[in-house]
This record gives structure tokens, sequence and C-alpha cells, in this order.
């Protein structure tokens, strides 16, 4: 199994109107019921690693892309490190992630290890 980071995004919009608390809880427990699966199958790792500079991006719809190449209006909000046997896998477990309801989307970076 191989190591991915999975770079959440969204757009960046000043100003923007906040969710209210009952939207919060809502968001945080779609994100609590992925993440959670994740973990149930021995797949949710810590951080800590070089990236590789190639990657694939799952934007809304299940589309999947090369990159990563990141528009300047776009905000990373956070990220995870999951095990999988390939990008493509570890692309298709970022097709459950919550942030693509809102429009957002996942990048996916495969790790490579320190040397020491």
């Amino acid at each position: 199994m191989n190591e991915f980071l999975l770079i959440f995004r969204r757009n960046f919009t000043p100003g923007e109107a906040q969710p209210s608390p009952e939207q919060l809880q809502a968001m945080m427990k779609d994100w609590q019921d992925w993440m959670g699966s994740i973990a149930a199958q021995n797949k949710l790792v810590s951080p800590g690693n070089r990236l590789d500079p190639d990657g694939q991006v799952v934007k809304p719809g299940g589309v999947i892309t090369n990159g990563p190449y990141v528009e300047i209006k776009e905000a990373i909000g956070g990220y995870i490190i999951i095990r999988a046997a390939s990008i493509n896998e570890a692309s298709e477990i970022s097709k459950g992630c919550p942030i693509l309801r809102i429009g957002g989307n996942v990048e996916v970076r495969n790790i490579i290890p320190m040397e020491m």
C-alpha cells in the first residue's frame, strides 16, 4: 500500500455568509462519517512527508483530472493522509469527500517517504 495526501480545496469568496451552527454540525457529521469509514478500512494515516509533484484532482460529479493545477481563487481547507494501492484507488476514495457537495475539490498526491 502507498500513502496519499488528500488536500481539500474550495473557492474563496470574501464576505461569504457563514453557515449556521446547525449547518456546521451537519457538515462536521458528514466529515466524521466519511473519515470514520476510511479509518474503519485501516486506510487513515498520520501526516508528515514530501509530496510527489504529480497528482490528480477530484471535482464535483466524480470528474478526475490530471493536476495539480490550482486557481488562485481556491483556498486549501485541510488535508488527510490515506493508504491506497494506487492513485486511482485514492481518487475513488476521494469521491465520497463532503467538500465535493459544496463545490470544492480534492487534490490527490502520492507521498514519497523521506530517506534517512
